[in-house]
């Protein structure tokens, strides 16, 4: 089996709204994403020798991560406070995007391959650093 895998950069606001420390702020990253997928080689047609294009795990990941996720507050729809600031940029016309529990780098990884996973790609790993030191791992 083989791995091929990509790197995207985007930038995301959160909070994390009860947090202990200065992440209940709301605040941005730019973010790094590495995306791993596995499989078998096609071994015939146009894509002969490859797992995937490397520019259809692009579309990919921009049609279902990238394009909600880049510049937008992303936030826990389940918190009231977080949703409320998600009304006001809503209604400041400015981009928003939620998810069912906290923003942490753990939980978005986890939705990033979930989704992926969904949509039919043969995710293995994803990779999310937060900052240039800081990164959550997440596999099957």
């Amino acid at each position: 089996m083989f791995k091929i895998a990509k790197e995207f950069s985007f930038d995301m606001a959160h909070m994390l709204d009860g947090h202990d420390g200065k992440c209940k702020n709301l605040h941005g990253h730019t973010y790094k994403l590495q995306v791993e997928i596995s499989g078998d080689l096609y071994v015939e047609g146009p894509k002969s020798g490859m797992v995937m294009d490397y520019a259809d795990l692009k579309a990919s990941v921009n049609e279902h991560i990238l394009n909600h996720m880049d510049h937008a507050f992303i936030y826990d729809s389940t918190n009231e406070r977080e949703s409320q600031v998600a009304t006001l940029l809503n209604d400041l016309n400015s981009k928003t995007f939620a998810i069912p529990y906290r923003t942490t780098a753990e939980n978005m990884a986890k939705y990033m391959f979930d989704t992926l996973k969904t949509a039919g790609l043969p995710v293995s790993l994803i990779r999310l650093w937060e900052t240039p030191t800081s990164y959550c791992e997440y596999s099957s």
